[in-house]
């Protein structure tokens, strides 16, 4: 196990940076930030629902927790470094303390989506209603539908002044996708993964061989929690504002699209799904001519329809089906040619 977590960390170390170069060559890296960070966002989905068996309609409401985590506290502090911590604490203890109510209360599949759904909308219908000056926290004003603009980007740990951005920040994020996705191969390749996917296919039958069934999804909830703090803290640097616009139910729905097109049950599906149909949505939006959630709302028909497991596990099952089919012919050779020689010596 350990040698393949290091072969694994190797490869992805390895595919970073070739894609971090060759990327810019391709695309801005201004998009490519975006896209970045999306690809975490839903890689968080991914890892709750594809391999915990968790179906969150809420993953943008940590989302936007991490953002305005992140904002608060960088007008109050002056810098990024405890921000980015609080990013991603404030909405794993929010996860932790939800998933426990909702894991410990035994409520279903169903009861937990909803409850998942109506958290994201109870907190934008209430950053949305904060417009006033009496709305605010320390010497930040929550600004309502306008938002928080004006705070410190992110910076050089130590050195208020030294802001990272451009090219540089394209640089951290990816570097950040790629620490988080090994995070995840070596949380998945541990007991504690393996049990989450046993509970995922049976959560009956784990709990039966003694394993603590709700602590564990209560922990899982948390860790993709905490991943998509992360994304809304690198999303407010990006975009330089944070809004109530972070929870709302589209932002919400297309993680699930994401998601559900890239493949779940797989690490990279859910990156890819969200890279390529917000690059296309990026696309889409310098045109007038055809609605984009239309396509978006169409793209997720026809993968539903014709490739339902979603692009990497497609792509999966036509690279091992030609592997088979070269390998084989080969097969059958080596095993006729002793029964030849064995027919020989016997005549």
């Amino acid at each position: 196990m350990p040698g393949s977590l290091t072969r694994d960390a190797i490869t992805i170390a390895l595919v970073t940076g070739v894609l971090v170069w060759v990327l810019p060559l391709i695309i801005g890296t201004y998009t490519l930030t975006v896209l970045v960070i999306y690809g975490m966002l839903a890689l968080s989905l991914g890892l709750i629902w594809g391999f915990g068996g968790i179906l969150c309609f809420g993953q943008a409401a940590f989302f936007g927790l991490g953002a305005y985590a992140y904002a608060i506290s960088a007008i109050n502090i002056g810098e990024s470094t405890l921000p980015m911590f609080l990013a991603v604490l404030v909405p794993a203890a929010f996860a932790a303390l939800l998933g426990a109510m909702m894991f410990y209360g035994r409520l279903g599949d169903v009861y937990l989506g909803v409850i998942t759904l109506v958290v994201t909308l109870i907190l934008f219908k209430t950053v949305n209603s904060t417009a006033g000056p009496q709305y605010a926290i320390g010497n930040a004003r929550l600004g309502g539908f306008n938002g928080i603009p004006g705070f410190p980007t992110l910076n050089v740990p130590g050195l208020p002044d030294a802001y990272i951005w451009g090219d540089g920040y394209f640089y951290v994020c990816a570097a950040l996708l790629g620490l988080v996705y090994m995070l995840v191969t070596a949380l998945l390749r541990s007991s504690f993964g393996r049990v989450a996917v046993g509970i995922r296919e049976n959560e009956t039958r784990m709990s039966l061989m003694g394993y603590d069934v709700r602590a564990r999804k209560t922990v899982m909830f948390a860790i993709g929690a905490a991943i998509a703090g992360l994304a809304g803290a690198l999303f407010a640097n990006w975009a330089e504002i944070v809004t109530p616009s972070l929870f709302s139910l589209g932002q919400s729905a297309e993680i699930i699209i994401w998601c559900i097109v890239g493949g779940l049950g797989t690490r990279l599906g859910p990156v890819l799904g969200a890279a390529g149909l917000a690059y296309l949505k990026f696309l889409l939006g310098q045109q007038a001519l055809i609605d984009n959630a239309l396509v978006t709302g169409l793209v997720l028909v026809l993968f539903v329809l014709f490739l339902p497991k979603g692009i990497v596990p497609a792509l999966s099952g036509l690279w091992n089906f030609g592997f088979v089919r070269w390998r084989l012919p080969g097969h059958i050779h080596q095993r006729r040619r002793p029964r030849g020689r064995e027919r020989t010596r016997n005549g």
